[in-house]
């Protein structure tokens, strides 16, 4: 078994629908216009090509399951996705997880068992509201 854990830091922003039927997204942008409704998370500390080697090698492999927790204030909601040995992980802004197999160079993670539209309502509202935004990412391969 190999194991890595990211924690990615970001805040909410009042323009957050969080109604993408199919990816969740979180920028390093600053700024957020109503139509990025995958988008739920602002001024992200880290981008996907910002994550360390380990991480990264680990998500490379098509075998990796990784656990996504999207932790507010007053709320959390969590994902299960796929690794890829096909992801590229080279985006300087973005990090995206997709319930397709679709692969561009932000995406983190495919098969997401959950997009936008449904995390917890509770969750988004927090991020509507300016909360902060914590995501512990836990890759595992077994």
């Amino acid at each position: 078994m190999d194991l890595a854990i990211e924690v990615i830091r970001a805040k909410g922003h009042a323009n957050i629908t969080a109604t993408h039927k199919t990816t969740i997204e979180v920028t390093k942008d600053d700024y957020l216009t109503p139509l990025g409704n995958c988008i739920i998370g602002v001024m992200a500390d880290k981008s996907v090509a910002e994550l360390s080697d380990k991480f990264k090698n680990i998500m490379l492999d098509d075998k990796t399951t990784l656990i996504s927790v999207f932790i507010t204030n007053n709320s959390y909601d969590y994902i299960v996705s796929k690794g890829s040995s096909k992801l590229l992980l080279t985006n300087t802004k973005k990090i995206i997880f997709r319930k397709s197999s679709y692969i561009d160079e932000a995406t983190i993670a495919i098969n997401s068992n959950k997009a936008a539209v449904e995390l917890s309502r509770k969750l988004i509202q927090d991020l509507v509201n300016g909360s902060p935004l914590t995501i512990v990412l836990i890759a595992i391969k077994l």
